[in-house]
């Protein structure tokens, strides 16, 4: 078959294959070629041992003992950390396994003789398939090596456990989430006896590590499909058990003859992400974490309706229990946190600016996109149009108070003025009358001269000093 192979790929493979020993390419990035999507990772099996490849590639390197060895093939500048790093081109040699006692890792790991050996280990038919790079002259194609029909059901778009599913589950429980993430990312059915396996063995995930469930969950939530994706972990037993708070939904209605909303908490949620318009994991997370609360505050009132007081801050605490759970990084926490936390702002078209821009303080800056994000998702989720005009008209007075956003360093004085002017030495009392300043003049920007803040400055410094 032809195939886009990276060059580094080709110089790579044809160095091994000049050596004398057998290589392949298998798993994801032949699955990949035959669906003619875009590569990222390109895995490579072979006959060699590891120490046989690193005497043809001097600069590969192997710290572990699933016969795994990274070969640098290009460098890579990685803009948010500065970085220079390395993309790798992994090489493992055939290997069989046996015994998963930690229903995860393998007991014992043994060089394997031959490619199907090896195929025989994968887990899904999708997965099983290899390709021989066959050259010729200065060109080259691709010889599909599909034992266990893989091919066929890439192209019936099914997801299948590779012989025995509930074998398969059971060496190793992650794979219950991979079946279903594999789904989600490439929009695939799981066929009925795999998804039947899923659901028998689903209690089996909490022996895995929640950094392990985390990336799963993220990678579902940034696909094509997260909404069926979480659909899949529902239906399968898998969602309660990693996110009990989510699920407790299903029990609470939110149907009032005065509001939109027509399903319980559960299925707005999911009909949140659904209709979400990015495809941020964190951001999705908090749109389907959005309204955990208030299965922890639902109450009736007076009149016998249903209500949820404070559901947002009950809501984001249990979001920090969620994201430490998960291992999230601090910066992914906060941003859950701040989101869940403050999707029930105000569009009132009658809020000052001042009110506008103290919301942007407290979402921050980077995250008041993604907050009006999450109140679309809502608005959808809950079977109303994704903007009102009052929504529009607030994304309009943001963007003219983003621009930039007021801040107390953009304050027509500072901490020096107010020591220089009531002759005090640093302290306390410093920040205390730029706070106040600060605030006075949010509420009226016309108030930032320094004429204005200098007789403030000494009539706060007689009231307080």
């Amino acid at each position: 078959m032809e195939a886009k192979i990276k060059k580094e790929v080709l110089e790579i493979y044809k160095k091994i294959k000049d050596a004398g020993f057998e290589v392949y390419l298998v798993g994801g990035c032949v699955r990949d070629l035959i669906m003619d999507r875009e590569v990222k990772d390109w895995d490579l099996t072979t006959n060699a041992t590891p120490e046989q490849i690193q005497v043809i590639f001097h600069d590969s390197f192997y710290d572990n003992k699933f016969g795994t060895v990274g070969i640098p093939y290009e460098e890579k500048k990685i803009e948010d950390e500065g970085l220079e790093r390395k993309n790798y081109i992994e090489i493992t040699t055939f290997r069989t396994e046996r015994g998963y006692k930690d229903l995860r890792r393998p007991d014992q790991v043994e060089w394997g003789k031959t490619l199907e050996e090896d195929l025989k280990r994968r887990d899904f038919t999708i997965n099983a398939v290899a390709g021989d790079i066959i050259f010729t002259n200065n060109d080259y194609r691709l010889q599909l090596i599909d034992p266990f029909n893989g091919q066929d059901d890439l192209i019936n778009k099914i997801i299948k456990a590779k012989g025995n599913p509930y074998e398969r589950f059971q060496e190793d429980a992650l794979r219950l989430m991979r079946a279903i993430r594999f789904a989600a990312q490439l929009g695939f059915k799981i066929e009925q006896k795999t998804h039947e396996a899923i659901t028998a063995n689903s209690r089996l995930i909490s022996h895995i590590s929640f950094e392990r469930i985390r990336d799963e969950l993220l990678k579902i939530l940034e696909s094509n499909n997260p909404y069926e994706g979480i659909k899949l972990l529902d239906e399968t037993g898998i969602l309660e058990i990693i996110l009990p708070e989510l699920t407790k939904g299903k029990s609470i209605s939110q149907v009032r003859p005065d509001r939109h909303h027509k399903d319980d908490v559960f299925t707005h949620s999911l009909l949140s992400l659904k209709n979400s318009p990015t495809r941020d994991s964190i951001v999705n997370l908090a749109i389907l974490l959005h309204d955990i609360g208030k299965s922890y505050v639902a109450s009736k009132d007076e009149q016998g309706l249903i209500t949820f007081y404070n559901h947002e801050v009950v809501g984001a605490r249990l979001s920090k229990e969620i994201a430490s759970r998960l291992r999230l990084s601090k910066k992914q926490r906060e941003k859950l946190y701040t989101l869940v936390r403050w999707h029930m702002f105000s569009v009132s078209e009658y809020i000052t600016d001042s009110a506008v821009r103290r919301f942007i303080r407290r979402v921050g800056v980077e995250n008041v996109r993604d907050a009006i994000d999450l109140r679309i998702a809502d608005r959808l989720g809950s079977g109303v149009k994704a903007e009102s005009w009052r929504l529009r008209k607030y994304k309009d007075r943001i963007e003219k108070q983003l621009n930039p956003p007021f801040s107390i360093n953009d304050l027509a004085v500072n901490g020096h003025d107010v020591m220089k002017e009531l002759d005090v030495k640093p302290g306390p009392i410093i920040g205390k009358i730029l706070n106040k300043l600060f605030e006075e003049v949010d509420e009226d920007l016309s108030r930032n001269n320094r004429e204005y803040l200098m007789k403030r400055i000494k009539e706060l410094g007689q009231e307080m000093v």
